[in-house]
């Protein structure tokens, strides 16, 4: 047998020796036939499998050094309406961990630990997962610099990947208007959340090669090119937003008051330019994402508005024609019984015409003009300056406030309190929506916190008072800001101003607290022409004054000196400019706002019957 393999492979056969046993012979000739069949069939796989299942063998191959890794999108950008950016997303790298591996260089443990700024049993607790898990985070969010510093060390079992984290360049002084994202740049609250779609990227994808530690070696092919998230451009300029922020936060501070809101509104687009609130906590610190210091209270926050609602009471008597603004009301002896209650004022304005009515700010006065009118005639002109809806701006968390129909206010006494701004609750975005109606002579239009492209359409408009009424109102309104109305402190130098103070009783336990109250200031500027509206709250002044003229009125005043010169809107009133002894715009800048001194008198307070 062993001769005859040999002939076939051209050999000479074995001579056996006489002393050579047929036995060991065919042993070995058995053998070696084996080891030559074995050696043939390995050729013949061999062969088999490079020409007939070479693709199987190339795909098995891959499949251990070749993987589709995710290629991460940045977020869009949120701009104000001048291209400046409010929230950007800058590269950060996230180091991670196969535990398994890891936990086979403990003796690498305190040099990463270090790095990471973590301590060995934080360590030890992250990588205290099942088997069966091949990926633990180990630290998210860190600079490049540091994240590249981790990997030098070569500590096999651990990588690293970029990701972007979101940062606001003016932190506490947007946050409570943009929100913030999580972790893993997803929008949470405001801006960020209502515009999640537009703002969000949409990741790639590639092939690459990766060598036995997991480490990236050569990129293949690109599967899917990442899509950066689309910028969002606000109708906010952060240059007022700065002005108002600044002013709220002294005013709060002076008064020592639990909370506050602002808001601006440009009269001619609808546009929202800025909207800031107290307390503030700043969105690039995780550590101060807290509810209460990043709600937007000027749209999650409802109040009784109180005075500043009457010049929509002295509106719609002038509507009436039963009123005019020189006709004559008495309201000796300084209180009105209204049944079983009374409406009171701080002094007895006695007899006084309905210019007076509003510049002093009585009770009593506004009370019997209303009374004078069908209840629901009110209630009417309240729901058509959008009381008691949202205003639909798209911002999530929004209030649509307390607007009772007048069949449930409780009668006459119900009656008057609508009327001088009790028993109904609006948000500061509605009462700036509705002060607009008084700068746009009687029209009411839809805000936005968009930046507008295009001019508004008149078909969204709607008239809500005439333009004769609402600018009889405005002069009233002037005479409210004057030195004899309660007002004074929101004046500007060199501009008209017409607006009407504000001071609410708060409700603690379901009653009217005696001495916790709310300031308030809404107004518009310049008089003659409005271009801008504010409203403003203080919550809770606990520093000894708490008027509404003497706590809210500043911060218009001095957010609106310096936002007239920005936004190079002409003086109507030069004399003025004069006598304060004003220098020139060009010499004013955002730093050199007036301080304010809180006074601890002003004239009138809204008493709740």
């Amino acid at each position: 047998m062993f001769n005859k393999i040999l002939l076939m492979f051209g050999k000479k056969p074995v001579k056996r020796s006489a002393g050579t046993s047929s036995r060991s012979m065919t042993r070995r000739e058995l053998l070696l036939g084996l080891l030559f069949l074995a050696a043939g069939g390995m050729v013949v796989r061999a062969a088999y499998l490079q020409v007939v299942h070479a693709d199987f063998l190339r795909e098995q191959g891959d499949q251990r050094f070749l993987r589709v890794v995710e290629v991460p999108a940045h977020r869009g950008m949120i701009l104000d309406r001048n291209g400046e950016p409010l929230a950007v997303s800058s590269p950060v790298d996230s180091v991670w961990a196969q535990p398994t591996e890891l936990k086979q260089q403990r003796d690498r443990w305190p040099a990463l630990a270090s790095l990471l700024g973590l301590t060995m049993t934080e360590l030890e607790q992250k990588l205290a997962v099942p088997e069966t898990r091949q990926f633990v985070y180990l630290r998210r969010h860190l600079a490049p610099s540091v994240a590249q510093r981790v990997m030098q060390l070569g500590v096999p079992g651990v990588y690293s990947r970029r990701e972007y984290r979101r940062y606001y360049p003016d932190a506490e002084v947007t946050s409570h208007l943009l929100g913030f994202t999580d972790i893993d740049d997803a929008g949470q609250e405001g801006i960020e959340k209502s515009f999640d779609d537009r703002l969000r990227g949409i990741p790639g994808s590639k092939r690459v090669i990766k060598d036995r530690l997991g480490q990236i070696v050569e990129d293949v092919e690109n599967i899917q090119v990442p899509q950066a998230g689309q910028a969002v451009v606000l109708s906010i300029d952060r240059r007022l937003q700065y002005l108002a922020y600044r002013a709220l936060k002294a005013a709060v501070r002076e008064n020592r008051a639990s909370a506050g809101s602002a808001v601006i509104v440009d009269v001619q687009t609808g546009e929202i330019l800025a909207m800031v609130d107290q307390p503030a906590g700043n969105p690039n610190n995780r550590a101060e994402l807290k509810g209460d210091l990043l709600r937007n209270r000027a749209i999650t926050d409802v109040y009784e508005p109180g005075s500043t609602l009457k010049p929509f009471t002295i509106a719609m008597a002038l509507e009436s024609g039963r009123w005019t603004p020189s006709t004559r009301v008495n309201t000796s002896p300084g209180w009105l019984q209204v049944g079983r209650n009374r409406v009171r004022d701080v002094h007895n304005y006695g007899l006084i015409d309905v210019v007076h009515v509003l510049s002093k700010s009585s009770n009593v006065g506004t009370s019997k003009i209303a009374l004078s009118l069908p209840a629901e005639r009110l209630w009417k002109l309240y729901k058509n300056l959008g009381f008691g809806v949202p205003t639909e701006v798209g911002l999530g968390g929004e209030q649509p406030g307390v607007l009772r129909h007048f069949s449930k206010w409780g009668g006459e006494i119900g009656h008057a309190n609508h009327s001088f701004g009790y028993g109904l609750s609006v948000s500061m975005l509605q009462l700036a929506q509705a002060y607009v109606v008084l700068a746009t002579d009687g029209i009411r239009q839809p805000l936005t916190l968009l930046k507008r492209e295009q001019p508004l359409d008149p078909a969204k408009e709607e008239r809500v008072l005439s333009a004769k009424s609402v600018r009889q109102v405005r002069a009233m309104m002037e005479e409210a800001v004057s030195r004899k109305g309660t007002g004074f402190k929101s004046t500007v130098p060199g501009y008209r101003v017409a607006g009407k103070t504000g001071t609410v009783h708060k409700i603690v336990g379901g009653r009217y607290a005696a001495n916790r109250y709310f300031s308030l200031f809404a107004g518009m500027v310049p008089a003659s022409n409005p271009r801008l509206v504010m409203t403003i709250i203080v919550d809770e002044p606990k520093s000894g004054a708490y008027y509404g003229g003497t706590v809210a009125a500043p911060v218009f005043g001095q957010t609106m000196g310096e936002a007239l010169r920005i936004l190079n809107i002409t003086p109507d009133d030069l004399p003025s400019m004069k006598i304060a002894g004003m220098v020139s715009p060009a010499k004013k800048t955002a730093d050199n706002l007036p301080s304010v001194k809180i006074a601890n008198t002003a004239p009138a307070v809204e008493k709740k019957p």
